[in-house]
Parts: structure tokens; C-alpha cells; sequence
């Protein structure tokens, strides 16, 4: 695609919106920009930082995000253990239900992608797992499949070097966006020098940067696509995964719909 964006859709809890609706979520959306998918990093001739060795694929998109933004707090508080202070929601975790929406406009095609969001951020390889770290790395790490010949090398990928690299694939301009004065905060006088609009950051290890950067992985459950290119021949296809109950790896079925 020419330009990757997406559109993404989590829960919010209505007590947290102000919301009158009578439920106890109601949807949140924006736009985001589709940065591969997890343990297929995509190539940059301008990234310097170290790379993991290509030893696993998976299907499960990602998206860059700030932790100061409200989409991970909503992936917390809808989340099975339902995080909702501030301080729960800094490290990795998550895992609230989400949908994506891509239209592919050169043809025709609309991809929708249901499923759970995790957050992976700095704690990730800490000396001590939280809770959190411990069920992205079951529940994302349970769907990256080992590709041929991969096995030997299985101790030389780093969930870190991973989250790193990422950083690293995003230019100067958005990694300074990371240093950007409290997304969503009431504009009252100037920010301090730390966190100024417009900064560029080269250093990849950035501590006021790094310390803001999530990468969200998608861990789809459902998949529709529909190819409107021409109304004469219309297709729709649903793709339904179906987990292994012994080690949840599982394999895609396949089913054809009415547009």
C-alpha cells in the first residue's frame, strides 16, 4: 500500500468518557500506521540499531503508540485483568479486545482484523517479569512460528532488540514525537525543554523517548475480506483461527460470505 494507515478501534470504559451510554465500554478509534508484522521487522536502510535474526514469522500486525495516549490505557482497563490506574498501565500487558479496519483503495479491498491488542514496552526484558511481560510473551510469543532453520538460533532473539528496532525504523521527527508535551493534556502555558512539539531524536536510546514508546501487536482471532473491485463479482472471505488446545498455534479456516 502507498500509505499504510488503518483504522483502530478499542473499548473504553464509559466511566472514564464522561459517556452517557448505558454500557460499561463504549468504542474509541483513530488512525494508525501499520508497522509490520511482529518478528518481521521491515527493512531500513537508515536504522542503526541492532537487528534479531530472521527466525520467526507470525500474523500479528503491529502499530507504534505513546504511552501517554489513551488507547493504552483502554487496552488495560478492557483487558482481562482490567488495569485502569495509571501506574498499572506503564509497562507491557494489555490484551483488550480490538478491531483494525484497512481499505486497500488501488483495489478494491476492505481487510477487517478482530482480536486482542497487547503493549510492549521497556520492562520487557527486565531482570523480574511482571505480570504483564509474563502474558504478552505467552499470548504473542504463542503465535510466532518458528520459520526453517530457526531453531538453533532460538536463544539469539531479544524481545528488547525487537522493541529497539522498531524505535529505530521510525525517523527522527517521530521519535521526537515522543518527547511531545502530555497528548490530550489542556494547553496551559509553555511545556519545559524536555518536552517540546517538533524535536528530533537520533539517539536510540533516549530516555525520555524510549520511556514514552509502546509497540502495539494485534493478535487477530477473525479476519474478513472484501473485494468490492468490481459490484458485478463481489467476494467476501472470512478467516477464523483455530487454536490448538494443547500448545494454541492452531491454523486458519477459511469461509466464503455474501458480500
Amino acid at each position: 500500500m502507498p500509505s499504510p494507515e488503518f483504522v483502530f478501534a478499542s473499548l473504553a470504559p464509559t466511566s472514564s468518557t464522561g459517556s452517557k451510554a448505558p454500557t460499561p465500554y463504549v468504542p474509541r478509534l483513530r488512525y494508525c500506521i501499520y508497522r509490520g508484522m511482529w518478528s518481521q521487522l521491515p527493512e531500513n536502510k537508515h536504522n542503526t540499531a541492532p537487528k534479531n535474526p530472521r527466525i520467526y514469522d507470525s500474523d500479528m500486525p503491529t502499530f507504534t503508540t505513546d504511552v501517554r495516549m489513551q488507547k493504552v490505557g483502554e487496552l488495560f482497563a478492557s483487558s482481562v485483568g482490567k488495569a485502569e490506574k495509571e501506574e498499572q498501565v506503564q509497562g507491557s500487558g494489555g490484551g483488550g479486545p480490538c478491531e483494525a479496519a484497512f481499505w486497500v483503495k488501488e483495489k478494491g479491498t476492505q481487510w477487517r482484523i478482530k482480536g486482542a491488542a497487547f503493549v510492549i514496552g521497556p520492562d520487557i526484558e527486565g531482570q523480574e517479569e511482571s505480570s504483564g511481560v509474563r502474558t504478552v510473551k505467552s499470548e504473542v510469543g504463542g503465535r510466532m512460528r518458528l520459520v526453517e532453520g530457526g531453531e538453533d538460533k532460538e536463544g539469539e532473539w531479544s524481545w528488547g532488540r525487537e522493541l529497539t528496532g522498531h524505535f529505530g525504523n521510525c525517523s527522527p521527527g517521530m521519535r521526537g514525537s515522543w518527547k511531545n508535551p502530555p497528548p490530550g493534556n489542556p494547553v496551559k502555558g509553555e511545556p519545559d525543554q524536555e518536552h517540546q512539539l517538533a524535536q528530533k531524536v537520533e539517539d536510540l536510546g533516549d530516555p525520555i523517548a524510549r520511556s514514552n514508546f509502546r509497540v502495539v501487536v494485534i493478535k487477530p482471532d477473525e479476519v474478513e475480506q472484501t473485494d468490492l473491485s468490481d459490484p458485478a463479482t463481489a467476494r467476501r472471505w472470512k478467516y477464523t483461527f483455530v487454536a490448538d488446545a494443547q500448545d494454541g498455534k492452531g491454523e486458519w479456516t477459511k469461509e466464503e460470505l455474501w458480500p
